[in-house]
This record gives C-alpha cells, sequence and structure tokens, in this order.
C-alpha cells in the first residue's frame, strides 16, 4: 500500500476504532505520546492529554456515529471532512441530557509520522451542536453551506450531488 493510502486507512481508522466502536485503548496505539492536536485554542499533548477529552465526549454522547464526506492526502498530511451524529445521554458539557439526536461536522487535518499521528488541527461546529441541544436547532445557513460545499467538491469529481450527503439536510 502506498503511502497516500496508508496515512488515509490510518485517519479512518482513528475515527471508526476511537469514536464509532468507543475503544479508548486505540488512542494510544495510533497517536505517539509527544504528538500535539491543536483543538480550538488548547494544544491538546499526547494520549495522556486526549484522554478527557475523548472520557468527556463518551460521558456525553451515545450513538456516536461518524461518517466521511472527503480524504484526502498528500506527504505525511491527511485532511478529512466528516460529520457525526450522536445521542445527548450524559451532561459532560455541563448541560442536563436531553436525549436528543444531534448532528453536526467538521474538518481535520492530521499529520502522521510512521503509522502514528504527531500532530492534528480540528475544527468543528460546536455552537451547532449547542445550538441542538439546547433546542435552537439549526440555523438555515448551517445547512445552505454545507450543501453548497459538498455540490462543489462532488462536481469537481464528476459525481452526482445528493443533499443526503449533507449534515442536517433532509
Amino acid at each position: 500500500m502506498n503511502m497516500t493510502k496508508a496515512n488515509k486507512a490510518l485517519a479512518t481508522r482513528w475515527f471508526e476504532e476511537v469514536w464509532n466502536k468507543g475503544r479508548r485503548d486505540a488512542i494510544a496505539e495510533m497517536l505517539l505520546p509527544n504528538a500535539v492536536i491543536y483543538e480550538s485554542c488548547q494544544a491538546i499533548r499526547g494520549p495522556e492529554g486526549f484522554y478527557p477529552f475523548f472520557d468527556r465526549m463518551q460521558a456525553t454522547f451515545s450513538d456516536i456515529h461518524v461518517s466521511f464526506q472527503d480524504a484526502i492526502a498528500e506527504g505525511d498530511r491527511v485532511v478529512l471532512r466528516w460529520s457525526v451524529s450522536m445521542r445527548h445521554t450524559g451532561d459532560g458539557l455541563g448541560v442536563p441530557p436531553t436525549e436528543k439526536l444531534v448532528t453536526t461536522s467538521g474538518i481535520s487535518v492530521l499529520r502522521i509520522a510512521g503509522d502514528k499521528f504527531i500532530e492534528g488541527w480540528q475544527n468543528w461546529d460546536m455552537l451547532g451542536l449547542m445550538q441542538q441541544i439546547q433546542g435552537a436547532g439549526l440555523g438555515p445557513t448551517y445547512h445552505d453551506v454545507n450543501a453548497t460545499l459538498d455540490q462543489m467538491f462532488r462536481e469537481k469529481r464528476g459525481e452526482p450531488f445528493s443533499r443526503r450527503a449533507c449534515v442536517g439536510a433532509g
């Protein structure tokens, strides 16, 4: 398997094992001890730094399922455009559980050294997630932006466009 394919496989495996299967031990299997993940204004260092985030998400949400819309790899980096659906069943975000099924989307840029992650940059729509939990729903631009981006990427690849591939689209 060439490096590009191997790196994409590692990136998708991370989300499958860590989030879809909820395997906490997979974190240390794929994240180097000196790795740094940049999440908003925080730098999370190594598996020990990532565990509290993982534990908080697991305590807050059940039925977590991450899907991928795009995976792009070049050199030692992989970019994933993803969406996630999950049920709000815990108070790990300081909000009492609502039992609501919520969705959000994000983009992760991952740098790989050998066969593990050494660095990552993560951006996802936490505001949209909190609006859903608190009953505000998604703003109309959330649907329109995702639909427009999805259509643009699919047209570039010569694929048919489907609103069902967009987070929150009906």
